[in-house]
């Protein structure tokens, strides 16, 4: 067989499992980064092609708007605020998203387009009707085929951030919205689980790290195997993981 050939022929097999959209939710301090590091991890030891990505952020322009956008000295206007979130995100879903849902690939995005709804909906209080728009407009229809939403009372989510930006890690703007925003944050996004039960699965962070990537393997592996992303052999999730 010519080596065009044999190249075609493995080209049209990579792409015969269609790719898989999975977006990582909560409010700050909720645990989800976390979760999606030992997810993909663990995945990747099984041989799932898997892109890590987020927003704002994920891309070089993305970057400089979460820069922008996150820095706890900037003054940011509400409007501004959501439109440049907006800005962030279609520039995610052309340059990064699609490009690899079309080659099959499995992608997980710490926050996507309920973040939207959730802090500048209600956390700013705009209107669900223009926020449905800018996500429109931003993402051309593109929804995840599942999220994750990860819940933990606000008050815990005051404490797991303070300790965070004690320590190394710096506060961004939004960690240092008061409680009444976080709470409007938090039932925005319950009120959007309950909307959309089948794509939105809320994981509960409050038991300990262990027990909860327990239940989000148990929600995601099947998904994904029932996709084609993942082989019918398990692999082992390393204790080290854990300790990081």
């Amino acid at each position: 067989m010519p080596a065009s050939a044999r190249h075609q022929v493995t080209f049209r097999n990579k792409n015969q499992v269609t790719g898989t959209f999975i977006t990582f939710e909560g409010i700050d301090g909720s645990g989800k980064s976390t979760q999606l590091r030992l997810l993909a991890n663990y995945l990747k030891q099984a041989g799932c092609d898997i892109l890590l990505t987020r927003e704002p952020g994920g891309t070089p322009v993305g970057n400089r708007l979460r820069a922008a956008l996150l820095d706890a000295q900037e003054e940011v206007d509400p409007l501004t605020e959501l439109l440049v979130f907006a800005a962030d995100r279609a520039q995610h879903v052309r340059r990064v998203l699609r490009p690899a849902l079309a080659l099959g690939q499995v992608v997980f995005s710490d926050r996507y387009a309920d973040a939207t709804a959730a802090y500048q909906g209600a956390g700013r209080g705009f209107s669900p009707e223009l926020i449905s728009e800018i996500i429109q407009l931003a993402t051309e229809g593109l929804k995840p085929d599942l999220t994750l939403l990860f819940d933990l009372s606000v008050d815990d989510s005051t404490t797991r951030t303070r300790r965070r930006t004690n320590g190394s890690q710096r506060g961004d703007r939004l960690d240092s919205e008061n409680a009444e925003f976080h709470t409007r944050v938090r039932e925005a996004y319950l009120q959007l689980a309950q909307r959309e039960p089948e794509r939105i699965k809320v994981i509960k962070t409050s038991q300990p790290l262990e027990l909860t990537h327990e239940r989000v393997k148990e929600t995601v592996v099947p998904f994904l195997r029932s996709r084609g992303h993942v082989p019918h052999h398990e692999v082992e999730t390393s204790s080290s993981e854990f300790s990081r």
